[in-house]
């Protein structure tokens, strides 16, 4: 009986070993199809909101800084942001998730570009610790709205 009971013991370790040498491999390669900071186009499941969406006079974001930016301690940060509408679009900033203002170390400039374009920049100078995160422009008319994020992280340049 006893040599039994030994019997299973070690099968049972030898198997639990087992599984734990397969732990964590099989399904890592598969590749997310999820994509972030694309727009959003095609068809909805009603007319209103494909009206809404695919309004040729809705808010477009045409030009975006990159998605992942790393920038420098102590040195000058920009974004970019070019929408177009009709009407002219508003453009919004926003910091993880909240709206930002212009204030001593970062300003907001805006070009009006013709009768239904925009263009606005925002720098940040100096940029510290405290701008690291995720960046928003958001531009809107009366028919849409497009956003564009950007995610930013710093380094530390030796000198």
């Amino acid at each position: 009986m006893r040599f039994s009971f030994l019997l299973i013991v070690v099968f049972l370790l030898f198997c639990t070993d087992d599984v734990k040498g397969r732990r964590g491999r099989g399904r890592g390669r598969t590749k997310s199809k999820m994509q972030i900071g694309l727009p959003i186009t095609g068809k909805y499941r009603d007319s209103d909101s494909d009206q809404y969406y695919n309004n040729n006079n809705g808010a477009k974001i045409l030009q975006a800084s990159h998605f992942d930016y790393e920038y420098v301690l102590g040195h000058k940060i920009a974004f970019l942001c070019v929408a177009k509408g009709n009407p002219r679009p508003q453009i919004t900033w926003l910091k993880d998730g909240a709206e930002i203002f212009q204030h001593l170390y970062m300003h907001v400039h805006e070009w009006r570009i013709g009768d239904d374009r925009v263009k606005s920049k925002i720098e940040i100078d100096p940029a510290t610790q405290m701008d690291a995160g995720v960046y928003e422009c958001t531009a809107d008319n009366m028919y849409s709205i497009d956003r564009r994020s950007f995610k930013t992280d710093f380094s530390i340049a030796f000198d």
